[in-house]
């Protein structure tokens, strides 16, 4: 008969020390590497961002992430709030903008995107009225021109 001990059943402590492949932690940035990697990859060439990327290990939502946290204030050690935005925009990175201005801009883009589509559609108005009057034309030249007879 097989009588199992509680220290078989469920590892305690010395047993994970023992696993050959301990969980992996978490990685953590400092805000200086995160500045300079975000300042490295803002001023790389565009063929050279990927190349940073893999050098450093990181993935391109690293850089979104840090970026943000950066124009946020969090990472430069700048305060968070309506005092922020103050500060922000009398420094050299590009001010914030506000949600009158977010939705601004989208109208603006819509505004655009309409006006472009009504110009295609008057574009392509002309020319079916131009192939119309061309096809009624023909039509015409067509009906009375009556084939001449062989006598």
């Amino acid at each position: 008969m097989y009588v199992s001990s509680s220290s078989d059943e469920q590892p305690g402590p010395s047993a994970s020390a023992a696993d050959p492949a301990p969980r992996p932690s978490r990685r953590v940035f400092s805000r200086e590497y995160k500045l300079a990697v975000v300042a490295e990859y803002e001023n790389a060439p565009n063929g050279e961002k990927g190349a940073i990327l893999r050098r450093e290990g990181l993935y391109s939502s690293h850089i979104i992430e840090w970026t943000r946290a950066r124009d946020a204030g969090v990472l430069t050690g700048e305060p968070t709030g309506p005092a922020s935005s103050v500060s922000a925009s009398t420094s050299s990175k590009r001010p914030r903008k506000t949600a009158d201005q977010v939705e601004l801009e989208k109208l603006r883009r819509h505004n655009k995107k309409l006006k472009d589509d009504l110009a295609r559609t008057r574009l392509a108005l002309d020319i079916m009225g131009k192939a119309h009057a061309l096809l009624e034309g023909l039509s015409e030249s067509a009906e009375n021109n009556e084939p001449p007879t062989t006598s």
